[in-house]
């Protein structure tokens, strides 16, 4: 969104997953899925199958964790598996991680077609934020899909024919 609104000449179109144009707090969750990928960090991890033993203790939902083990890379020279981003830096990012950095919709519109696809058991896209989030995307459209914030890896089938529909639409257009 945020480079939408920056450089509109960048884009075709824009799909915001179960995020809005808007400061939101973060749920208590990422506390615990830094602290986890802590431990990965401190264990000196090599395979996926180990750092998917640690996440356990801390998320039960498989789709989760994998999801944030796509967070972990080889690095080169090493056999240890590392974060593309490390924890410390996570950690000193949580409290602003939510911000949006436009507060003023008449300041800056992206007019370009716009989905914004939202979990229905997330707060992350709530019915009161769909007039800003029109302000800032004029030309809008929002999709629901029965699931959490995690909409990609929760349902990842129902949010690829929401995604190639919206994009058939664009093509008639």
């Amino acid at each position: 969104m945020t480079v939408a609104l920056r450089s509109p000449s960048l884009l075709g179109a824009l799909i915001p997953v179960d995020n809005a144009p808007v400061d939101a707090q973060l749920k208590g969750d990422f506390h615990k899925y830094l602290a986890g990928m802590r431990e990965i960090e401190d264990a000196g991890v090599t395979k996926q199958l180990e750092a998917d033993e640690i996440l356990k203790k801390y998320e039960d939902l498989l789709h989760i964790r994998q999801f944030l083990m796509t967070n972990l890379v080889k690095r080169p020279q090493s056999s240890l598996l590392a974060l593309r981003i490390p924890t410390k830096t996570l950690a000193s990012s949580l409290g602003n991680m939510g911000d949006f950095p436009f507060k003023d919709p008449d300041e800056k519109q992206y007019k370009g077609p716009t989905l914004f696809v939202r979990g229905t058991k997330s707060h992350y896209i709530a019915d009161d934020v769909l007039p800003v989030i029109g302000r800032f995307f004029p030309k809008f459209t929002i999709q629901d899909i029965d699931c959490g914030h995690w909409v990609i890896s929760e349902q990842p089938d129902d949010f690829r024919q929401v995604v190639v529909s919206f994009f058939r639409d664009l093509d008639k257009e």
